[in-house]
């Protein structure tokens, strides 16, 4: 294996040590607190949605374009009355959150069992990106069917989830770093 394949090994088992650790506390808060997790996806949502429309209306007042104006304008106002509904209505902000959660963890599931028959994967990574897809497009299954459960049992779920794909990030990474390793080069000069 050349210095450009091990390099670009070791980056992504980087990344994914470091994808797993923040899903792993991602999850634990998630199942500890679930009023907080709900809470905060709501007003994340607000604060992008606000966001989102300052950019938009910049965007609409910097164009030299009528066109580009009145779009970014229409634009800017749909953001603010998001944000606004977010932060008024809470409750089915978080079940339009929970359905995107779910076409979230549904197009996650579906990349995942993808990855399976990319080449250059060993056994047990394509086995965890099963097992991982799997449950992904489960959870999503769970949340289309049941959106009305409440957002306390979504933090909850989210939570569970987060620490298995934080589990799984972390096993897949020691795939990659067991496969860089195993190219025959002394340990201290792969690092």
């Amino acid at each position: 294996m050349n210095t450009t394949k091990e390099s670009l090994i070791g980056a992504v088992s980087k990344t994914l040590v470091w994808r797993g650790l923040l899903a792993i506390a991602i999850g634990v808060v998630s199942v500890v607190w679930p009023n907080i997790t709900v809470g905060a996806f709501v007003i994340l949502f607000a604060v992008y949605a606000f966001i989102a429309a300052g950019m938009d209306a910049v965007r609409a007042f910097t164009s030299g374009r009528a066109g580009a104006v009145i779009g970014n304008l229409l634009l800017s106002l749909l953001s603010l009355a998001a944000g606004v509904v977010a932060l008024v209505w809470p409750g089915p902000t978080a079940t339009v959150l929970t359905l995107i959660v779910g076409w979230w963890a549904l197009f996650t599931g579906l990349v995942e069992l993808a990855m399976v028959f990319t080449s250059g994967r060993r056994a047990g990574e394509r086995a965890w990106l099963i097992l991982s897809g799997l449950i992904s497009i489960a959870f999503a299954v769970a949340l289309f069917i049941r959106p009305d459960l409440g957002a306390l049992s979504l933090a909850t779920v989210f939570g569970l989830y987060s620490i298995f794909f934080g589990i799984s990030s972390l096993v897949v990474a020691r795939e990659g770093h067991e496969l860089r390793h195993s190219t025959g080069r002394p340990a201290e000069a792969v690092s």
